[in-house]
Protein backbone atom coordinates (compact mmCIF):
# COMPACT_ATOMS: atom_id res chain seq x y z
CA UNK A 1 0.00 0.00 0.00
CA UNK A 2 2.39 2.08 0.98
CA UNK A 3 4.42 1.75 -2.49
CA UNK A 4 1.17 3.15 -4.40
CA UNK A 5 1.37 6.07 -2.54
CA UNK A 6 4.83 6.57 -3.63
CA UNK A 7 4.00 5.91 -7.10
CA UNK A 8 1.08 8.29 -7.23
CA UNK A 9 3.02 11.31 -5.23
CA UNK A 10 5.96 11.07 -8.02
CA UNK A 11 3.77 11.74 -11.38
CA UNK A 12 2.05 14.83 -9.26
CA UNK A 13 5.18 16.10 -8.37
CA UNK A 14 6.45 15.92 -11.60
CA UNK A 15 3.07 17.25 -13.16
CA UNK A 16 3.82 20.13 -10.91
CA UNK A 17 7.38 20.88 -11.92
CA UNK A 18 6.25 20.73 -15.13
CA UNK A 19 3.47 23.32 -14.91
CA UNK A 20 5.79 25.18 -13.24
CA UNK A 21 8.43 25.43 -15.85
CA UNK A 22 5.98 26.00 -18.60
CA UNK A 23 4.45 28.87 -16.12
CA UNK A 24 8.44 30.41 -16.19
CA UNK A 25 8.74 29.92 -19.96
CA UNK A 26 5.85 32.23 -20.88
CA UNK A 27 7.15 34.53 -18.52
CA UNK A 28 10.66 34.51 -20.04
CA UNK A 29 8.83 34.12 -23.34
CA UNK A 30 6.70 37.57 -22.24
CA UNK A 31 10.98 39.33 -20.70
CA UNK A 32 12.27 38.57 -24.28
CA UNK A 33 9.41 40.31 -25.96
CA UNK A 34 9.78 43.49 -24.02
CA UNK A 35 13.46 43.49 -24.16
CA UNK A 36 13.58 42.73 -28.14
CA UNK A 37 11.37 45.85 -28.43
CA UNK A 38 13.56 48.10 -26.18
CA UNK A 39 16.35 46.48 -28.36
CA UNK A 40 14.49 47.82 -31.58
CA UNK A 41 13.92 50.96 -29.89
CA UNK A 42 17.71 51.15 -28.97
CA UNK A 43 18.66 50.00 -32.18
CA UNK A 44 16.82 52.58 -34.30
CA UNK A 45 17.52 55.82 -31.71
CA UNK A 46 21.23 54.98 -32.35
CA UNK A 47 20.99 55.02 -36.13
CA UNK A 48 18.84 58.57 -35.85
CA UNK A 49 21.61 59.78 -33.88
CA UNK A 50 24.16 58.84 -36.34
CA UNK A 51 22.34 59.95 -39.00
CA UNK A 52 22.01 63.47 -37.63
CA UNK A 53 26.23 63.28 -36.57
CA UNK A 54 27.23 62.32 -40.25
CA UNK A 55 24.90 64.82 -41.70
CA UNK A 56 26.24 67.96 -39.26
CA UNK A 57 29.68 66.19 -40.02
CA UNK A 58 28.77 67.60 -43.50
CA UNK A 59 27.70 70.88 -42.85
CA UNK A 60 30.53 72.00 -40.60
CA UNK A 61 32.55 72.82 -43.74
CA UNK A 62 29.96 74.56 -45.84
CA UNK A 63 29.61 78.14 -46.39
CA UNK A 64 26.49 80.39 -45.90
CA UNK A 65 23.95 79.59 -48.73
CA UNK A 66 25.35 76.23 -49.66
CA UNK A 67 22.23 74.23 -51.30
CA UNK A 68 21.96 71.29 -49.63
CA UNK A 69 19.94 67.90 -49.55
CA UNK A 70 19.37 67.40 -45.72
CA UNK A 71 17.89 63.90 -44.86
CA UNK A 72 14.38 64.06 -43.21
CA UNK A 73 14.00 59.99 -41.99
CA UNK A 74 12.85 57.43 -44.11
CA UNK A 75 15.38 57.65 -46.69
CA UNK A 76 13.99 60.96 -47.92
CA UNK A 77 15.65 64.30 -48.32
CA UNK A 78 14.64 68.14 -48.69
CA UNK A 79 16.62 70.56 -50.83
CA UNK A 80 17.93 73.52 -48.00
CA UNK A 81 20.21 76.85 -48.52
CA UNK A 82 22.45 77.11 -44.87
CA UNK A 83 21.53 80.20 -43.30
CA UNK A 84 23.63 79.50 -40.28
CA UNK A 85 26.04 75.72 -41.03
CA UNK A 86 27.97 76.99 -37.61
CA UNK A 87 24.80 77.13 -35.14
CA UNK A 88 22.42 74.28 -34.53
CA UNK A 89 19.51 73.71 -32.56
CA UNK A 90 19.64 70.35 -30.95
CA UNK A 91 17.31 69.04 -28.50
CA UNK A 92 18.92 67.95 -25.45
CA UNK A 93 15.51 65.77 -23.57
CA UNK A 94 12.70 66.55 -22.21
CA UNK A 95 11.31 68.84 -25.24
CA UNK A 96 13.97 71.46 -24.74
CA UNK A 97 16.40 72.59 -27.59
CA UNK A 98 19.49 74.54 -27.51
CA UNK A 99 21.52 76.38 -29.81
CA UNK A 100 24.87 75.28 -29.92
CA UNK A 101 28.22 75.12 -31.94
CA UNK A 102 28.49 72.44 -35.04
CA UNK A 103 31.41 71.50 -32.75
CA UNK A 104 29.84 70.77 -29.52
CA UNK A 105 26.74 69.40 -31.47
CA UNK A 106 28.40 66.67 -32.41
CA UNK A 107 30.13 65.73 -29.44
CA UNK A 108 26.64 65.84 -27.89
CA UNK A 109 25.91 63.63 -30.44
CA UNK A 110 28.61 61.02 -29.90
CA UNK A 111 28.02 60.98 -26.46
CA UNK A 112 24.50 59.99 -27.03
CA UNK A 113 25.59 57.32 -29.87
CA UNK A 114 28.47 55.73 -26.76
CA UNK A 115 25.40 55.51 -24.45
CA UNK A 116 22.95 54.48 -26.95
CA UNK A 117 25.33 51.73 -27.91
CA UNK A 118 26.16 50.79 -24.22
CA UNK A 119 22.39 50.31 -24.06
CA UNK A 120 22.20 48.19 -27.08
CA UNK A 121 24.95 46.01 -25.56
CA UNK A 122 23.11 45.46 -22.36
CA UNK A 123 19.70 44.95 -23.60
CA UNK A 124 20.97 42.19 -26.21
CA UNK A 125 23.25 40.61 -23.05
CA UNK A 126 20.21 40.37 -21.04
CA UNK A 127 18.19 39.09 -24.12
CA UNK A 128 20.61 35.99 -24.83
CA UNK A 129 20.46 35.06 -21.01
CA UNK A 130 16.54 35.09 -21.47
CA UNK A 131 16.92 33.22 -24.41
CA UNK A 132 19.43 30.28 -23.02
CA UNK A 133 17.89 30.20 -20.22
CA UNK A 134 14.40 30.14 -21.68
CA UNK A 135 16.27 27.07 -23.60
CA UNK A 136 17.76 25.45 -20.57
CA UNK A 137 13.62 24.81 -19.24
CA UNK A 138 12.34 23.75 -22.29
CA UNK A 139 15.61 20.73 -22.55
CA UNK A 140 14.56 20.10 -18.55
CA UNK A 141 10.07 20.11 -19.53
CA UNK A 142 11.44 17.73 -22.77
CA UNK A 143 13.20 15.76 -19.94
CA UNK A 144 10.57 15.40 -17.88
CA UNK A 145 7.83 14.63 -20.37
CA UNK A 146 10.17 11.84 -21.17
CA UNK A 147 10.35 10.44 -17.37
CA UNK A 148 6.76 10.69 -17.44
CA UNK A 149 6.24 8.41 -20.47
CA UNK A 150 5.40 11.12 -23.04
CA UNK A 151 6.76 12.51 -26.31
CA UNK A 152 8.42 14.94 -27.05
CA UNK A 153 7.44 18.23 -25.86
CA UNK A 154 6.02 21.29 -28.37
CA UNK A 155 5.06 24.77 -26.54
CA UNK A 156 3.35 27.10 -28.46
Amino acid sequence: MASSKKQMAAPRNLDEEMRQLLVEIRMLEGSARVLSSRLDIVTGALSETQTAKQTLEGTKESGKDVEMLIPIGSGSFVKAKLEDPQHIIIGVGAGVCLEKTVEDSIKDLNLRATDLDKARINVTQQLNQIINQTEDYRARLEDLARRKGGGPVEIV
